[in-house]
């Protein structure tokens, strides 16, 4: 595919879409407070620009799956965020029902396949999401999210041998946010430069700055249309970070404000508004009006949220088991 030109409207889109996804997840955080929201919360504040980069790449029917930092990936992929805002607290009317909650999240009409709560145990799934389109001759990439702590499992080494075997349409990512929980990178390897994982199997592979969405989708474009003609798999470490804890239990011992601060000044919300302000493609009051728009949404998702009901007891035994045609199998 020709690149795509980073338009106006591309960076409207751009900056709208992470201002509502951070504040969807600033409202999650304080509903958790609440305790209308209960379990674990993985808030995304802060890598915004690694999905709006690679969404921009993407095209219909590509895959998606990640870890359990995964509730604006469904948003961004069009699922409705009342649904997901339901499935966080709980309610029926949730994309699983309430039954996946905060950690696993999933659609398949969107092509979002979570949501993992195990670490690492997402990478083998991403790669046998390829596997079966290249199977069926459908021309399709699956994106295959980990986190920098998800590296160190056997099942990454495992995938990328069988990936690069099988020359699968797979893109593998890093979303490398710096902590693994609490641990730094360089607590758990004796090497920072996670990327270069890929060299062993020949994979192609590089670091991409992870706080642009102009860079992320540069680097995610080439990947994707590599896998799509052919290529095979490439492996991004794509350097971003969270400013929020791991959890929201995560009181953040592990670093500094002033090392928070730092980042917040390239904040990839701030980066796509500066643009927009630069080359005059938008104005305060579009700013406002953007702000204004985002708010609305997301009070739309609560109410939505909390006028659902709870499921009932009986929705305990439903969806446990698959109805199968499959002769084989007796019911």
């Amino acid at each position: 595919m020709a690149k795509k030109k980073l338009t106006k409207e591309v960076y409207l889109k751009w900056f709208e879409d992470m201002l509502f996804w951070r504040k969807f997840e600033d409202m999650a955080a304080a509903l958790y407070i609440q305790q209308k929201i209960r379990g674990f919360l993985h808030l995304y504040n802060g890598q915004e620009a690694v999905l709006a980069g690679a969404l921009l790449a993407m095209e219909p029917g590509d895959k998606m799956i990640t870890a359990y930092r995964n509730h604006v990936q469904p948003i961004g992929l069009g699922v409705d965020p009342r649904r997901i805002m339901a499935e966080l607290m709980g309610k029926v009317t949730g994309t699983s029902r309430g039954k996946g909650g905060s950690m696993h999240m999933f659609s398949k009409e969107h092509h979002f396949y979570g949501g993992h709560g195990i670490v690492g145990g997402q990478i083998p799934l991403g790669a046998g999401l390829a596997f079966a389109d290249k199977y069926k001759g459908d021309n399709h990439v699956t994106m295959t999210y980990m986190g920098d702590g998800a590296v160190r499992q056997g099942s990454l080494h495992e995938t990328f041998n069988l990936a690069m075997l099988w020359n699968l349409p797979v893109v593998f990512v890093c979303e490398n946010n710096g902590y693994a929980m609490g641990t730094s990178v360089e607590r758990t390897a004796n090497h920072t430069e996670i990327w270069k994982l890929g060299l062993g199997y020949e994979m192609p592979c590089q670091a991409v700055d992870g706080m642009d969405p102009a860079v992320v989708y540069e680097a995610m474009q080439e990947a994707i249309d590599r896998a799509r003609n052919g290529g095979g798999p490439t492996f991004l470490e794509i350097r971003t970070y969270r400013y929020k804890g791991h959890s929201m239990s995560d009181a953040q011992h592990y670093r500094t404000k002033d090392e928070v601060a730092e980042y917040q000044k390239v904040d990839p919300i701030l980066i796509a508004r500066n643009v927009l302000s630069k080359k005059k493609w938008a104005t305060e009051k579009d700013f406002e009006e953007i702000e204004t728009r985002v708010k609305a949404l997301v009070a739309e998702c609560v109410q939505f949220g909390e006028e659902s009901p709870f499921p009932e007891a009986h929705e305990l035994w439903q969806d446990i088991y698959v109805q199968s045609d499959y002769p084989f199998i007796k019911e």
